[in-house]
């Protein structure tokens, strides 16, 4: 004798079951597409300051009775004299005329122009000097020297990577309230069309547990079928950016892009966070599903316990 296999309470698939893929699906697609969007930008700030942290700038503004090179030279030994200084080296007339092309143009004479000498020292990121006996010591023995050790631009990027951090969180934390909302909604709708089915079920011995697995079970499959979509698209996005990227190498469009945000590859650990996004969006996708039908098996009881509740309902 053969045993029937049970017909699953929801039907595999319907019109509420695809609408709700396409949904998680899309969220999944901005969930991933904001983690990685925030590790790029993380990794792009901290590879700025890691670079400006390398090296100190002196000034020297220009003087009628200052002799510029001598200044330029006397500035430099004093730097490298701290303990913490690794190397310096003075920005010629070329590189400064280079460095002001953009807004003055080429063809420059710096003799005729009031424009400050730099000298770049680098730094032991690890032991970095006084700077500030070394500002004062610059200021008695070449008082027209300024040293700029990137404090400022330091803090500010490091205030930017916080910005941007809590900002994607907060995208993360809406998409993910939408989400739940969403599957709440369509848990609600697929019981409701089903309740007479839940009803009787319950009603003639099946536990509550039961019921929620069989819905648990169906938004599972959908909540993993939308996050694997969703999620490799995302990845998808951020492997064509960085094959654009790698094919439009030395072109202004890829420079500025990289001056910007860095490179698109988001590597091993941003595609693992990808794939950790998917497993958490379908883990809460299942558990939202089934503390809404407990929620719902909960409110059944109550009703059939309170005769004053019954009251004016039909009888099957």
């Amino acid at each position: 004798m053969q045993v029937r296999p049970t017909a699953p309470i929801l039907p595999p698939s319907n019109i509420q079951g695809n609408a709700l893929m396409v949904v998680i699906a899309i969220m999944a697609f901005l969930a991933c597409l904001t983690l990685g969007a925030v590790s790029m930008v993380q990794t792009t700030a901290a590879g700025w300051q890691s670079q400006i942290s390398r090296e100190i700038t002196i000034q020297i503004k220009p003087d009628e009775n200052l002799d510029m090179n001598k200044a330029l030279v006397r500035a430099k030994d004093l730097a490298l004299t701290f303990v913490g200084t690794r190397d310096g080296q003075i920005m010629d007339e070329d590189a400064t005329a280079r460095l002001l092309e953009p807004w003055l143009g080429t063809g420059l004479d710096l003799k005729d122009l009031p424009v400050p000498r730099l000298v770049i020292i680098t730094i032991d990121e690890t032991n970095p000097p006084d700077f500030a006996a070394m500002r004062d010591l610059l200021k008695s023995e070449v008082p027209q020297a300024f040293l700029d050790d990137h404090r400022t631009w330091v803090d500010r990027l490091v205030s930017m990577a916080r910005t941007t951090v809590l900002i994607g969180f907060g995208i993360l934390v809406l998409v993910f309230s939408a989400m739940v909302l969403t599957v709440v909604f369509a848990t609600r709708g697929a019981l409701s069309g089903n309740r007479r089915i839940i009803e009787v079920l319950h009603f003639v011995g099946a536990e509550g547990s039961f019921v929620a697995q069989e819905f648990q079970k169906h938004f599972l499959k959908i909540s993993l079928k939308g996050a694997a979509t969703g999620g490799l698209l995302a990845a998808a996005v951020f492997a064509l950016a960085g094959l654009w990227q790698n094919k439009m190498l030395a072109t202004p469009q890829s420079d500025q892009a990289s001056a910007l945000f860095g490179t698109f590859q988001i590597g091993f650990m941003g595609y693992l966070g990808i794939f950790a996004t998917m497993i958490v969006i379908a883990l809460l996708t299942t558990l939202t599903a089934r503390l809404t039908v407990m929620r719902a098996i909960y409110e059944i009881d109550l009703i059939r316990s309170d005769p004053t509740r019954t009251e004016g309902l039909p009888n099957d």
